[in-house]
Protein backbone atom coordinates (compact mmCIF):
# COMPACT_ATOMS: atom_id res chain seq x y z
CA UNK A 1 0.00 0.00 0.00
CA UNK A 2 1.40 3.40 -1.01
CA UNK A 3 0.05 6.53 0.67
CA UNK A 4 1.13 10.08 -0.06
CA UNK A 5 0.99 13.07 2.29
CA UNK A 6 0.73 16.30 0.31
CA UNK A 7 1.97 19.49 1.93
CA UNK A 8 -0.22 22.29 0.49
CA UNK A 9 2.65 24.69 -0.15
CA UNK A 10 6.38 24.77 -0.91
CA UNK A 11 8.83 23.52 1.71
CA UNK A 12 11.29 26.19 0.54
CA UNK A 13 9.43 28.73 2.68
CA UNK A 14 10.49 26.91 5.85
CA UNK A 15 13.78 27.26 7.62
CA UNK A 16 15.75 24.09 6.77
CA UNK A 17 12.81 22.96 4.65
CA UNK A 18 14.48 19.81 3.29
CA UNK A 19 15.48 18.70 6.79
CA UNK A 20 11.99 19.27 8.19
CA UNK A 21 10.34 17.48 5.28
CA UNK A 22 12.62 14.50 5.84
CA UNK A 23 11.85 14.51 9.57
CA UNK A 24 8.11 14.57 8.94
CA UNK A 25 8.44 11.86 6.34
CA UNK A 26 10.19 9.59 8.84
CA UNK A 27 7.46 10.23 11.42
CA UNK A 28 4.68 9.51 8.93
CA UNK A 29 6.36 6.23 8.00
CA UNK A 30 6.69 5.32 11.69
CA UNK A 31 2.92 5.70 12.14
CA UNK A 32 2.19 3.20 9.38
CA UNK A 33 1.68 -0.53 9.65
CA UNK A 34 4.20 -2.96 8.13
CA UNK A 35 3.68 -3.13 4.38
CA UNK A 36 2.56 0.50 4.07
CA UNK A 37 4.80 3.04 2.35
CA UNK A 38 4.13 6.69 3.21
CA UNK A 39 5.73 9.38 1.07
CA UNK A 40 5.62 13.12 1.63
CA UNK A 41 5.66 15.76 -1.13
CA UNK A 42 5.12 19.50 -1.34
CA UNK A 43 3.61 21.61 -4.11
CA UNK A 44 5.42 24.27 -6.13
CA UNK A 45 3.33 27.25 -5.08
CA UNK A 46 1.16 28.37 -2.20
CA UNK A 47 1.59 29.87 1.27
CA UNK A 48 4.47 28.91 3.57
CA UNK A 49 1.91 28.16 6.28
CA UNK A 50 -1.87 28.22 6.48
CA UNK A 51 -3.30 30.38 9.25
CA UNK A 52 -6.35 31.94 7.58
CA UNK A 53 -9.14 31.12 5.15
CA UNK A 54 -7.41 33.34 2.58
CA UNK A 55 -4.29 31.19 2.77
CA UNK A 56 -6.41 28.03 2.60
CA UNK A 57 -7.89 29.19 -0.71
CA UNK A 58 -4.45 30.11 -2.05
CA UNK A 59 -3.22 26.59 -1.37
CA UNK A 60 -5.99 24.67 -3.13
CA UNK A 61 -5.38 24.83 -6.92
CA UNK A 62 -1.76 23.65 -6.92
CA UNK A 63 -2.51 20.99 -4.31
CA UNK A 64 -5.37 19.51 -6.34
CA UNK A 65 -3.24 19.49 -9.50
CA UNK A 66 -0.46 17.67 -7.63
CA UNK A 67 -2.87 15.12 -6.18
CA UNK A 68 -4.22 14.30 -9.65
CA UNK A 69 -0.64 13.60 -10.76
CA UNK A 70 0.00 11.44 -7.71
CA UNK A 71 -3.09 9.33 -8.29
CA UNK A 72 -1.82 8.69 -11.83
CA UNK A 73 1.50 7.57 -10.31
CA UNK A 74 -0.30 4.76 -8.52
CA UNK A 75 -0.79 5.91 -4.94
CA UNK A 76 -3.62 4.14 -3.11
CA UNK A 77 -4.63 7.14 -0.95
CA UNK A 78 -3.73 10.78 -0.43
CA UNK A 79 -3.64 12.92 2.71
CA UNK A 80 -4.19 16.66 2.55
CA UNK A 81 -1.49 18.10 4.80
CA UNK A 82 -3.46 20.76 6.66
CA UNK A 83 -5.84 20.38 9.60
CA UNK A 84 -8.33 22.77 7.98
CA UNK A 85 -8.73 20.30 5.09
CA UNK A 86 -8.65 23.08 2.46
CA UNK A 87 -10.19 22.01 -0.84
CA UNK A 88 -11.09 18.52 0.36
CA UNK A 89 -14.38 18.53 -1.57
CA UNK A 90 -12.66 19.51 -4.82
CA UNK A 91 -9.93 16.92 -4.27
CA UNK A 92 -12.53 14.20 -3.92
CA UNK A 93 -14.30 15.40 -7.05
CA UNK A 94 -11.07 15.08 -9.02
CA UNK A 95 -9.72 11.85 -7.53
CA UNK A 96 -11.07 8.32 -7.19
CA UNK A 97 -8.62 7.13 -4.52
CA UNK A 98 -9.44 7.95 -0.87
CA UNK A 99 -8.53 11.52 0.11
CA UNK A 100 -8.14 11.95 3.86
CA UNK A 101 -8.60 15.30 5.57
CA UNK A 102 -6.67 15.18 8.87
CA UNK A 103 -9.08 17.60 10.52
CA UNK A 104 -12.19 15.69 9.47
CA UNK A 105 -10.67 12.36 10.49
CA UNK A 106 -9.48 13.68 13.87
CA UNK A 107 -12.83 15.28 14.68
CA UNK A 108 -14.64 12.02 14.03
CA UNK A 109 -12.13 10.05 16.10
CA UNK A 110 -12.49 12.53 18.98
CA UNK A 111 -16.26 12.13 18.87
CA UNK A 112 -15.81 8.38 19.37
CA UNK A 113 -13.56 8.80 22.40
CA UNK A 114 -15.81 10.86 24.69
CA UNK A 115 -18.88 13.02 25.05
CA UNK A 116 -17.39 16.49 24.46
CA UNK A 117 -14.15 17.41 22.70
CA UNK A 118 -12.19 20.64 22.35
CA UNK A 119 -9.87 21.63 19.51
CA UNK A 120 -6.64 23.47 20.28
CA UNK A 121 -6.02 25.76 17.32
CA UNK A 122 -3.21 28.13 16.40
CA UNK A 123 -4.41 31.75 16.46
CA UNK A 124 -7.64 33.47 17.43
CA UNK A 125 -8.76 33.86 13.80
CA UNK A 126 -8.82 30.08 13.53
CA UNK A 127 -11.59 29.66 16.10
CA UNK A 128 -14.59 30.43 13.88
CA UNK A 129 -13.36 28.38 10.87
CA UNK A 130 -12.70 25.41 13.16
CA UNK A 131 -16.20 25.66 14.63
CA UNK A 132 -17.58 25.64 11.09
CA UNK A 133 -15.38 22.68 10.20
CA UNK A 134 -16.84 20.71 13.12
CA UNK A 135 -20.35 21.70 12.07
CA UNK A 136 -19.70 20.46 8.52
CA UNK A 137 -18.74 17.12 10.03
CA UNK A 138 -22.15 17.00 11.76
CA UNK A 139 -20.59 17.01 15.23
CA UNK A 140 -21.33 20.51 16.53
CA UNK A 141 -23.27 19.13 19.50
CA UNK A 142 -20.16 17.33 20.72
CA UNK A 143 -17.88 20.38 20.50
CA UNK A 144 -17.04 21.81 23.92
CA UNK A 145 -14.80 24.62 22.67
CA UNK A 146 -12.08 25.79 20.30
CA UNK A 147 -9.16 27.39 22.11
CA UNK A 148 -6.22 29.18 20.42
CA UNK A 149 -2.72 28.82 21.84
CA UNK A 150 -1.57 32.07 20.13
CA UNK A 151 1.56 30.66 18.53
CA UNK A 152 2.19 30.97 14.77
CA UNK A 153 2.55 27.76 12.78
CA UNK A 154 6.13 28.47 11.74
CA UNK A 155 7.14 28.90 15.41
CA UNK A 156 5.72 25.58 16.62
CA UNK A 157 9.08 23.85 16.38
CA UNK A 158 11.26 26.67 17.72
CA UNK A 159 10.82 25.82 21.41
CA UNK A 160 9.16 22.48 22.06
CA UNK A 161 8.82 23.09 25.80
CA UNK A 162 7.08 26.40 25.20
CA UNK A 163 4.70 24.86 22.67
CA UNK A 164 3.86 22.06 25.11
CA UNK A 165 3.20 24.54 27.91
CA UNK A 166 0.88 26.68 25.78
CA UNK A 167 -1.04 23.56 24.76
CA UNK A 168 -1.19 22.41 28.37
CA UNK A 169 -2.55 25.77 29.54
CA UNK A 170 -5.33 25.88 26.96
CA UNK A 171 -6.01 22.17 27.24
CA UNK A 172 -6.46 22.44 30.99
CA UNK A 173 -8.93 25.30 30.53
CA UNK A 174 -10.82 23.27 27.93
CA UNK A 175 -11.13 20.38 30.38
CA UNK A 176 -11.81 22.27 33.61
CA UNK A 177 -13.87 25.19 32.29
CA UNK A 178 -15.40 24.01 29.00
CA UNK A 179 -16.20 20.44 29.97
CA UNK A 180 -14.05 18.71 27.38
CA UNK A 181 -13.17 15.08 28.00
CA UNK A 182 -11.10 14.74 24.81
CA UNK A 183 -8.71 17.12 23.03
CA UNK A 184 -7.70 17.49 19.38
CA UNK A 185 -4.48 19.13 18.21
CA UNK A 186 -5.86 21.45 15.54
CA UNK A 187 -2.71 21.96 13.47
CA UNK A 188 -0.43 19.57 11.63
CA UNK A 189 2.68 21.33 12.93
CA UNK A 190 1.39 20.66 16.47
CA UNK A 191 0.98 17.03 15.51
CA UNK A 192 4.49 16.72 14.12
CA UNK A 193 5.94 17.99 17.43
CA UNK A 194 4.75 14.70 18.95
CA UNK A 195 3.26 16.27 22.07
CA UNK A 196 -0.02 14.37 22.29
CA UNK A 197 1.11 11.61 24.64
CA UNK A 198 2.79 14.01 27.08
CA UNK A 199 -0.26 16.26 27.05
CA UNK A 200 -2.58 13.30 27.57
CA UNK A 201 -0.54 12.05 30.53
CA UNK A 202 -0.64 15.48 32.16
CA UNK A 203 -4.32 16.28 31.56
CA UNK A 204 -5.58 12.69 31.85
CA UNK A 205 -7.74 12.84 28.74
CA UNK A 206 -7.22 11.43 25.23
CA UNK A 207 -5.37 13.82 22.90
CA UNK A 208 -5.81 13.21 19.18
CA UNK A 209 -2.75 13.74 16.98
CA UNK A 210 -4.00 14.54 13.44
CA UNK A 211 -0.78 13.36 11.78
CA UNK A 212 -1.13 9.88 13.27
CA UNK A 213 -4.88 9.69 12.68
CA UNK A 214 -4.55 10.75 9.03
CA UNK A 215 -2.17 7.89 8.24
CA UNK A 216 -4.26 5.32 10.08
CA UNK A 217 -7.48 6.57 8.43
CA UNK A 218 -5.89 6.23 4.99
CA UNK A 219 -4.76 2.69 5.81
CA UNK A 220 -8.25 1.84 7.08
CA UNK A 221 -9.99 3.05 3.93
CA UNK A 222 -7.60 1.32 1.54
CA UNK A 223 -7.60 -1.87 3.60
CA UNK A 224 -11.40 -1.93 3.70
CA UNK A 225 -11.64 -1.26 -0.03
CA UNK A 226 -13.48 2.01 0.52
CA UNK A 227 -13.29 5.47 -1.02
CA UNK A 228 -15.51 8.53 -1.06
CA UNK A 229 -18.85 8.27 -2.87
CA UNK A 230 -18.80 9.68 -6.38
CA UNK A 231 -22.49 10.46 -5.96
CA UNK A 232 -21.46 12.81 -3.16
CA UNK A 233 -18.31 14.09 -4.88
CA UNK A 234 -19.15 13.94 -8.57
CA UNK A 235 -16.48 14.49 -11.20
CA UNK A 236 -17.02 18.02 -12.59
CA UNK A 237 -19.30 17.72 -15.66
CA UNK A 238 -17.02 19.92 -17.79
CA UNK A 239 -14.30 17.30 -17.40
Amino acid sequence: MRIVYVLPGPKDGWEDGDVEMARRGELLQSFAAPGTQVDIVDVPEGPDSIESMYEEYLSIPATIDRMVELEAEGYAAAISGCFGDPGIDGMREMLSIPVVGPGEASIHVAAMLGHQFSVLTVMENGVAPTRWQVRRCGLAEKLASVRPVILPVLEMGDDRARTLELLREQGELAVTQDGADTLVLGCMSMGFQMLARELSATLRVPVVNPAVVAVKAAELLVGAGLAHSKRAYMTPPKL
